[in-house]
């Protein structure tokens, strides 16, 4: 069942649903909003489970989290929108994209994973699997490490912290729940039937959205647009939306 997810809504013209990722929050977005609210609708929300959305009841799937944004779409009376997620939040996009295309005018692809191989999938379930075991705390540090280059981390030590805050204000079961889904998601069996104009964005030093899987997915939509941000790892908005957004406002204003 659908939750009512709390949301943002900022600027005029053409819809933009803003999706986060795991254990982050709509204000993730605060700097594409501000860049981007003279031409676009811009709305944010958090997903179930995060900032100041309900909590669920029990586990959930990536089908629920696109019920939310469906609900969402619906409850703004909204016909049609741009739609664009970062890391999980671009699996939950495409997903949307499959199950309503002709709500769609474009997606956008961030920093996610698709086409993953058997041992890259490994990687990310033995991270969840380290959290189950040692608590989420713990291993706080070796997913920061993962999601900004040390440089940022070295002179942004208070961006670091309230990243990490995020993730403990999330209940720690939702917070592996998002986990698990973004594990056990692979959008290679169905993502070239998703025909909405796409642009796909990854750090060259992502590690677990890496330029490799973010080629194929290039490939599996044909006439998409590839962006590599070259030396930024996987919180490409929280480091550098001055380096994004020009890229994102350039293909949006294409759309017409």
């Amino acid at each position: 069942m659908a939750i009512q997810s709390a949301f943002s809504v900022a600027g005029q013209g053409p819809a933009l649903f803003l999706i986060h990722g795991i254990g982050a929050r709509r204000a993730t977005f605060d700097g594409m909003v501000a860049g981007l609210k003279d031409r676009f609708t811009c709305i944010s929300y958090d997903l179930r489970g995060h900032g100041l959305s309900p909590l669920p009841e029990g586990r959930f799937t990536l089908d629920d989290l696109v019920d939310d944004l469906e609900a969402l779409r619906h409850r703004l009376g909204i016909d049609r929108a741009h739609f664009a997620g970062h890391s999980l939040g671009g699996m939950i996009g495409p997903r949307y994209a499959l199950r309503f295309p002709d709500r769609v005018l474009s997606l956008g692809l961030w920093s996610t994973a698709a086409f993953r191989t058997e041992d890259d999938s490994a990687k990310v379930r033995a991270v969840v699997a380290a959290m189950r075991d040692r608590g989420i705390g713990p291993v706080l540090d070796t997913l920061t490490a993962r999601w900004f280059t040390d440089a940022f981390c070295a002179a942004r030590p208070d961006v670091i912290d309230w990243r990490k805050r995020q993730v403990m204000d999330t209940d720690p079961d939702v917070f592996l729940n998002v986990f698990d889904i973004y594990a056990e998601t692979e959008m290679a069996p169905w993502l070239h039937r998703v025909t909405a104009p796409a642009q796909i964005i990854t750090g060259e030093l992502d590690g677990g959205c890496n330029p490799r899987l973010n080629a194929e997915i290039h490939k599996a939509l044909p006439g998409s647009d590839l962006v590599i941000l070259d030396g930024l790892k996987h919180a490409i908005f929280i480091e550098a939306t001055d380096r994004v957004l020009p890229h994102v406002r350039r293909f949006l204003l294409a759309q017409g």
